[in-house]
């Protein structure tokens, strides 16, 4: 089964979205399922390097999605986004992270047994 899970929120909001967005790519692809992450909106920080957790909290969510890629778990950014959104606009992107496009998400869209969005 091919799951696609969308991200759309910024990584540190005060809350568990996208920790658990990313906890939930890493059960899946320890259960054998395919996973593929797409970061919209303010989501494209993440596969940020300067991105970093708070003063408090107890996850790196770029290191979760670091160890993702490390998996095979492929991850596109879309490439509006990564100028338009994000705290962090105009840093570069760690390896892995790959810029996209509205179409190619169609295209994964289209292609998923199943579609998740965070």
């Amino acid at each position: 089964m091919t799951i696609l899970i969308i991200l759309n929120r910024e990584p540190y909001d005060l809350t568990d979205v996208t920790w658990n967005a990313l906890r939930l790519a890493a059960t899946l692809t320890d259960q054998g399922q395919g996973v593929r992450l797409f970061l919209m909106n303010d989501s494209v920080d993440l596969a940020r390097d300067v991105c970093r957790p708070p003063e408090g909290y107890d996850q790196d969510l770029s290191a979760m999605l670091k160890a993702l890629i490390s998996r095979g778990v492929p991850v596109q950014v879309c490439g509006t986004c990564m100028a338009r959104c994000g705290i962090h606009k105009n840093h570069p992107y760690f390896e892995g992270a790959e810029s996209s496009t509205m179409a190619a998400l169609a295209k994964w869209v289209a292609d998923s047994d199943k579609v998740l969005t965070f």
